[in-house]
């Protein structure tokens, strides 16, 4: 395990440019918050940043290695990175969270095949459909008086090719 200790991190050009990699605007915003940049938190950055779909912490540590960062560090981390909003939390059916980085980009929202376990983001247009919805909920709630508004949207159903395979069955 590598020791949590600051590390020497060098930052390549400016990280709110275009051409700044995911692992050095999350750098940027551990920094801002007045974290620590460590060895395993840029690891796991880099493992979570390399993910196309939204991840287990078990997935995270094994793609950071057992021997580059133990698990309670990983759970930690994404603690931390949850909590200045560099990650996003979703929960499932079966109970499992699964993470996101969260580089300021607008929030990306899944549906899950309960036949197969699959993450399948929505598609664009049906994506700007809910975030106008939800924007405007959240306004309405605002205008209520309501403080610190949040959500979580997330969609479960079975995948049509399942359906078919679930009908060929019976």
């Amino acid at each position: 395990m590598i020791a949590s200790t600051q590390t020497n991190y060098p930052m390549v050009g400016n990280p709110d440019s275009d051409s700044a990699s995911p692992v050095e605007r999350a750098t940027a915003k551990l920094k801002a918050a007045g974290l620590r940049i460590t060895q395993p938190r840029l690891s796991i950055l880099a493992a979570l940043s390399a993910r196309e779909q939204p991840t287990t912490i078990e997935q995270l540590h094994q793609d950071v290695g057992p021997e580059n960062c133990d698990l309670v560090t990983v759970y930690r981390c994404m603690a931390a990175f949850e909590e200045i909003g560099l990650a996003r939390r979703a929960f499932f059916h079966n109970g499992t969270a699964l993470y996101e980085i969260n580089l300021g980009q607008p929030t990306r929202f899944h549906v899950y095949c309960k036949a197969t376990n699959q993450v399948v983001e929505l598609d664009g247009d049906t994506t700007s459909d809910l975030r106008r919805a939800i924007d405007g909920v959240q306004e309405v709630l605002r205008a209520r008086g309501y403080d610190e508004v949040a959500h979580l949207v997330e969609f479960f159903g079975v995948a049509p090719s399942q359906n078919r395979l679930t009908s060929a069955a019976s």
